[in-house]
């Protein structure tokens, strides 16, 4: 039986959805695999293959996420994540419970993000804190820093760190660590957790893995797409030189670069804002 919120869709319909979201998918991961083949190295699809261990399939993988039936699609049912009513119409299985409480933590980090204004005043320090007296030990070696070891740490010490992010903070430098104002740790990612800082943006495309099937697969490609951006972003305004790359410095050690960075800080937070909403909405449904 079909619930009034449930929507019915033709084969039509879900089939031509289902390749163009394979085709999307294949594209966005297609410049990775060549990469990937060649052992050459990138750092904005680094982080977001190893950060965001996800699989290629399942990024291609296309659902159409909770209260939607699907006609004459037996063939899902090979997944075992479908399964066939005794309409005939497949719908993606509910989530078990212990699979709800990490849904539920997606939903509740999502609701807390969305209701707090957007800080744009950290400056993408995070990268330069991850180096901050300790040059040597740099992540990205294969790349110089651009003002050299002692121009990066002068930048981390007169400029004020304020970062809330977790999974930035904790690759601090010992000595960075108590620069910082706070100690965002894994416990209070509901309590610091903000849309202008551009790791949350990012995040919007793991907790959007982490809730499929549940929710529709198109929102995995969109939330990919924009952690691409804000990656390079991200990148951009690191101590770093990636200009070879293409990726043209933001040099928030000037006056002019922070205020760039402010203002795409400001472009992506517009950006996550509809996608972290449809993915509210999404788990909302799910949960409810």
């Amino acid at each position: 039986m079909t619930s009034q919120s449930e929507e019915i869709r033709s084969a039509e319909i879900w089939r031509r959805q289902k390749t163009e979201h394979e085709e999307r998918a294949d594209a966005l991961v297609a410049l990775r695999k060549k990469r990937a083949a060649l052992g050459e190295s990138d750092p904005v699809e680094d982080f977001l293959y190893t950060y965001y261990p996800f699989r290629f399939s399942a990024l291609r993988r296309w659902t159409p996420g909770v209260g939607v039936a699907l006609m004459d699609a037996e063939e899902l049912c090979r997944d075992t994540h479908y399964v066939m009513g005794k309409d005939n119409l497949v719908r993606v299985i509910p989530p078990l419970e212990s699979q709800r409480q990490r849904l539920l933590f997606a939903l509740n980090l999502c609701r807390a993000v969305a209701q707090r204004p957007a800080f744009l005043g950290c400056f993408g320090l995070h990268e330069w804190a991850m180096v901050y007296a300790e040059a040597s030990q740099r992540r990205h070696a294969r790349w110089p820093l651009r003002l050299g070891a002692e121009g990066t740490d002068a930048v981390v010490r007169s400029l004020p760190l304020r970062c809330t992010h977790y999974d930035a903070f904790r690759f601090f430098t010992v000595a960075a660590k108590p620069l910082n104002r706070g100690k965002p740790d894994l416990a209070g990612r509901l309590t610091n957790e903000q849309p202008g800082c551009v790791h949350v943006t990012m995040d919007l495309y793991k907790w959007t893995m982490k809730s499929l099937p549940w929710v529709p697969s198109d929102l995995a490609t969109d939330t990919l797409a924009l952690a691409y951006e804000a990656r390079a972003i991200d990148m951009r305004a690191s101590p770093y030189d990636f200009s070879t790359l293409g990726l043209k410095p933001i040099c928030i050690e000037t006056v002019e670069g922070r205020s760039e960075y402010e203002q795409a800080q400001r472009n992506l937070a517009q950006k996550a804002e509809p996608l972290r909403a449809r993915l509210i909405v999404a788990l909302d449904f799910v949960l409810n």
